[in-house]
């Protein structure tokens, strides 16, 4: 076995090959970029070597810098994890010329199926079914056209280099033909550098169904059965589960001894994935087809860890070491079933548009990270790391195992709900809104789910459910506010003077506070009236709503529990703790367990109104004793002037002009008990 590797990526799947290597007592050797000198996988592993900026071609990308690191630091092998240079058999070859080991296929088999065409024609000749098509060299516009009339539209023209959904066209009619080809062929020269092109026949409601497959040095070759990949943007994949729905004992021999019939044809070693394209007939699996074979590990391999408790990076590692395969095709169990959903840095609103900032809360469920469990959670990020521009916008990879579908269903709703993202957009609500539709909840899959699931996915929510969310939100931004604003702490305070549990000489102590609602057709304000009684109870009022809080409880900084309306409440609350002058230090993130909302609170202090501005009106902002007037009528005044100073809830609160002007009228005088809302000085 390697006594030491290098890691020629980055991110999650860095820290994925280092957990592996630690548990196997393999050292590790980290490579980064400008960007990444103080990443997560920098700190994963045991050593770390800079290979240039920030861009991927400055530094992932560049095979010489990172054959140079692995020699310098006597690295006996390098993993190229996912992306980048996995797929490179340039670099493959590299390593093996420079004596190091290249956990991965042999040069030949990645160049064999790096081309769609030429990998089709291998499969053909290996007996795999493939779709319908044309997979030859011949390029000319009217030919191809031909081809296609022969197959019978739609069909679907796709990149021969291509890959991520890039240099892919489907064409419904012949007369659309010629226009698609040329676009398809722009595309496919930009994005990989050759213009060739395939036609095959579309299949109008496909599932994406790959299996796993493991061949060793020694020439066993098996499969670890299938993951159904059907549900995408973009052609990207959203979700993914292994066993496959609606596949058959029989249907899964068949795909595998498919699968590892096409990794013999090119002498394959290591980890790889054969993807099909399969007939959907309504919740079970139809006939299947080669799309192509991807020559490393994939994203998604956990889901396969998942069901059957084995280690694939371990696997690889074995492998590349001239280890056998430590099991035997039927020696390989499948036990329950494993669903894995991607979290984005994304809107999908904006139609999935990548987000960047900084994380600046995620808050996780309880879960393994990087080995099996009923709940995973893969990530190569931490609070207060950034997501930049310059790489892949995925945050985490969250798995979750259970004995059924259903089950594994639940678990996975539970643990999105438990996961609490701040700092930029994500598509966390767009999953457990994805999971929850009838045709995922039901296993009708197919490769359209998303776009034929729109309106429930995209769609304005129900009014009672968005009203119960709103109230969730004010409750919990609300009550953040105000224990912010008023520590329990001094509620032990025999003084009634000094008391802040809602002691009043007269009835209950009340305060306003109004918070704003961002919604796609436009912001809302809400006013929430917080009225406490002699016992410490809580009302919150707003429109016509009404509700009681007692026992209200903050066992964590951002936590909050208690009773409302009888019924038992929780939240998490995180407060934006911006310093700068923006409303970003206002911004209040109530997560509960029907999904995050964010909310603004409108410092009375910090804005003062628009009318108020342009009438000159200086109000209270909230009730309290005048205690200096810091200017008199006549004086002529600056916009952000201090006027006047308050005081309210033991603390001071500093009045300022709203606009330039002349103080036209004082109202009060010190010493005066003022009520929210009521005019103090005026200007002209």
């Amino acid at each position: 076995m390697f006594h030491k590797i290098l890691i020629a990526n980055r991110g999650e799947i860095a820290c994925r090959v280092a957990a592996t290597a630690h548990r196997m007592g393999i050292r590790t050797v980290a490579v980064f970029s400008d960007a990444d000198a103080h990443a997560q996988h920098v700190q994963a592993c045991d050593e770390a070597v800079h290979i240039g900026g920030a861009s991927p071609r400055d530094s992932y990308l560049r095979a010489d810098r990172i054959l140079a690191a692995a020699l310098a630091t006597s690295a006996q092998a390098v993993h190229p994890g996912y992306g980048f240079l996995s797929e490179n058999d340039n670099f493959a070859q590299a390593c093996v010329d420079a004596g190091i080991a290249f956990i991965g296929p042999p040069p030949s088999a990645i160049a064999a199926m790096g081309s769609k065409s030429a990998a089709k024609a291998l499969m053909e000749r290996a007996g795999v079914p493939l779709v319908p098509g044309y997979h030859g060299e011949r390029q000319e516009a009217d030919f191809l056209r031909a081809q296609a009339e022969a197959i019978g539209f739609p069909v679907l023209i796709k990149a021969s280099a291509g890959g991520g959904g890039k240099g892919m066209r489907i064409v419904q009619r012949s007369e659309d033909f010629t226009a698609a080809l040329a676009s398809c062929q722009r595309e496919a020269e930009a994005s990989f550098g050759c213009a060739q092109v395939l036609v095959e026949r579309y299949l109008q409601r496909p599932r994406h169904i790959e299996v796993q497959v493991f061949a060793d040095t020694l020439g066993q070759t098996l499969h670890l059965f299938e993951r159904d990949c059907s549900v995408q943007r973009r052609h990207q994949k959203v979700l993914e589960e292994a066993p496959a729905p609606g596949m058959t004992p029989e249907l899964r021999a068949q795909m595998g001894a498919a699968a590892v019939a096409a990794a013999r044809s090119v002498g394959y070693v290591g980890a790889g994935t054969v993807e099909f394209i399969c007939e959907a007939q309504g919740d079970t699996v139809g006939r299947f087809y080669f799309m192509e074979m991807n020559t490393r590990l994939q994203v998604e391999h956990p889901v396969t860890e998942a069901i059957t408790g084995l280690d694939l990076v371990e696997w690889q590692l074995r492998v590349a070491a001239g280890e056998p395969l430590p099991l035997a095709q039927d020696q390989i169990p499948l036990r329950g079933h494993a669903i894995e959903a991607r979290i984005c840095a994304e809107n999908p609103a904006q139609g999935f548009l990548p987000s960047t900032g900084t994380l600046r809360t995620l808050r996780t469920p309880q879960a393994t990270r990087f080995t099996p469990g009923a709940v995973r959670l893969d990530s190569g990020v931490a609070a207060g790391d950034a997501i930049s521009p310059h790489y892949d916008a995925m945050i985490a990879k969250l798995i979750v195992h259970g004995d059924t579908r259903e089950a594994a269903l639940a678990r996975l709703d539970e643990a999105l709900s438990a996961l609490h993202i701040t700092g930029l957009q994500h598509n966390v609500a767009f999953l457990r809104r994805l999971a929850r539709t009838d045709a995922f909840a039901h296993a009708q899959l197919d490769t359209a789910l998303i776009a034929r699931e729109h309106e429930a996915l995209f769609g304005a929510p129900q009014a009672h459910a968005q009203q119960q969310h709103l109230r969730d939100a004010l409750l919990g931004a609300t009550l953040r506010w105000w224990l912010d604003a008023a520590p329990s702490a001094a509620a032990a305070s025999a003084d009634p003077w000094s008391r802040r549990d809602g002691w009043a000489l007269h009835g209950h102590s009340q305060r306003v506070l109004q918070w704003r609602w961002p919604q796609p057709g436009g912001d809302q304000t809400v006013t929430v009236q917080v009225q406490q009684a002699r016992d410490g109870s809580l009302r919150l009022l707003w429109g016509d709503a009404s509700v009681s809080m007692q026992g209200l409880q903050r066992p964590e900084r951002h936590r909050l529990l208690g009773q409302v309306n009888g019924q038992p409440w929780s939240a998490h609350v995180d407060r934006s703790e911006a310093s700068d002058a923006s409303n970003a230090s206002n911004a209040f993130d109530v997560f509960t367990s029907a999904g995050h909302t964010t909310l603004h609170w409108l410092d009375p202090l910090a804005a003062p109104s628009t009318q108020q501005a342009g009438n000159g009106q200086v109000t209270a902002p909230m009730p309290g004793k005048v205690i200096a007037v810091l200017v008199a009528a006549g004086d002529a005044v600056k916009a952000g002037q201090a006027l006047l100073i308050t005081e309210a809830m033991k603390m001071e609160h500093s009045l300022t002009a709203p606009r330039d002007g002349t103080v036209a009228e004082l109202l009060c005088g010190v010493g005066d008990q003022v009520a929210e809302g009521v005019e103090l000085l005026r200007l002209e």
